[in-house]
């Protein structure tokens, strides 16, 4: 293949690895690299789906409107203007990986692996929805409680060599409501801007709250009145989710942490999950009209889920509050994000907390 592609190709199998969770075995680095080129190998650039007269009308009305966020998101919020999300590829399955995160009985903190390039993270992921359930059913065997969901993207970060390589546009999120389109591509860009190795909680809730952000500012200024409608009745239906389970996950962490015999927190546990089951099916009638869509999310509700929640949304409100004191200016915030993201973790966390 020549030098140039196998140096990139090392490249790839050192990142990928890592940036999907990483591991130790052989057969991860291969599911890994193996995965990740069929991805970005079946990408093709948005012109060339566009003069493709077999490309249905719809898809194409998205491409275009994933190729206006995409500017949008260098000319409005400052995000990186390269190669990534210019591409589009078709992966005709339901997830870009699937992740698989573990939790002990009494305890929401998550399982982590560790990885030279990006640190300790507390997830796996994997291309084939078979080996995510198989690795999660040798989790369960220690007894730890598992969680493999669908993830529709993730990035690498910008780091790998050749445009070839850069993270495109995926069929597993192009046809979401305008509003949930432009917040994946603002949140995954995100990780380009800045990333801590081994700080899944600051990284995670940096690129949500640049999602929020610059998905709050998309929708005001470019998206029609219907696109705003719909995207405030999906949003609020999220955000009641996220008090909801926000509310459960303070009462375990509580629990857990509490000098009560192992029996009773164990008891105490069961009268939550009863308690937080109840409390959705009653928010679901109540407020949602009946809409299932949660139910798939509550019926395997666990430790590890709902510890995976926390680093997508813990220290995003600090970073809300940055974004205010730094005159809602994205450069000015994201210059002391870098800041913040150069001290340890302890600095990071009282720089982010409520002043």
């Amino acid at each position: 293949m020549g030098r140039p592609v196998s140096v990139a190709l090392a490249a790839v199998a050192l990142a990928v690895a890592a940036l999907i969770s990483g591991c130790d075995t052989l057969g991860y680095y291969a599911q890994s690299v193996s995965g990740h080129l069929a991805l970005v190998g079946s990408a093709r650039p948005i012109d060339d789906w566009l003069a493709d007269p077999a490309v249905d009308a719809t898809l194409k009305e998205r491409l275009v409107l994933a190729r206006r966020i995409r500017d949008f998101a260098v000319s409005e919020l400052d995000e990186p203007d390269n190669a990534s999300y210019r591409r589009y590829a078709d992966l005709k399955r339901p997830a870009a990986v699937w992740n698989v995160v573990a939790a002990p009985e009494l305890s929401l903190k998550l399982r982590t692996w560790c990885f030279p390039v990006v640190g300790c993270v507390g997830y796996r992921g994997y291309y084939d929805l078979v080996g995510a359930q198989s690795f999660a059913a040798g989790l369960r065997a220690e007894g730890l409680e598992t969680s493999v969901y669908a993830v529709p993207a993730y990035s690498t970060l910008g780091m790998l060599p050749l445009d070839w390589f850069a993270d495109p546009l995926l069929s597993t999120f192009i046809r979401y409501p305008e509003g949930e389109l432009a917040r994946i591509i603002f949140h995954e860009l995100a990780h380009q801007i800045v990333y801590v190795p081994g700080d899944t909680v600051f990284n995670e809730s940096f690129a949500t709250a640049v999602e929020r952000l610059g998905g709050e500012r998309w929708l005001a200024t470019h998206a029609s009145a219907q696109a705003r409608e719909d995207y405030a009745r999906f949003d609020a239906r999220r955000r009641d989710f996220r008090a909801l389970t926000t509310k459960y996950r303070a009462a375990l962490e509580a629990l857990y942490a509490s000098d009560l015999p192992d029996a009773e927190k164990r008891a105490r546990k069961a009268e939550l999950y009863a308690e937080l089951q109840s409390d959705y099916r009653t928010m679901k009638q109540q407020r949602w009209d009946g809409f299932a869509g949660f139910d798939p999310w509550f019926e395997r509700v666990n430790n590890a889920a709902l510890g995976v929640l926390g680093a997508y949304n813990e220290l995003v409100p600090g970073f809300m509050r940055l974004f205010e004191a730094e005159g809602r200016d994205f450069p000015r915030f994201y210059a002391e994000v870098r800041r913040i993201a150069a001290l340890d973790r302890e600095g990071r966390r009282a720089a982010l907390a409520q002043p």
